[in-house]
């Protein structure tokens, strides 16, 4: 498996958005099977942040900025 795609986790990222929503409005929404309501809202939240810090990550790596290591030599 090749890892997670920037594009991957903006769809994601965008789906829980779009749930996160419709919970707030009291709708009922599904994703991958699994119905959520209010009582999901917090699940719905935490998917929100994990997305959004990984689309950050890959948008960072895309653009040359990933993380950054400083070396000192030894000697």
């Amino acid at each position: 498996m090749a890892g997670i795609t920037l594009a991957q986790a903006e769809a994601k990222l965008t789906l829980y958005l779009d749930a996160l929503d419709k919970i707030v409005l009291k709708q009922k929404v599904e994703i991958d099977g699994q119905a959520l309501t209010r009582a999901n809202l917090a699940d719905v939240q935490n998917a929100v942040t994990y997305w959004d810090a990984k689309v950050k990550e890959l948008s960072a790596k895309a653009s040359g900025r990933g993380r950054m290591r400083t070396l000192t030599p030894r000697g």
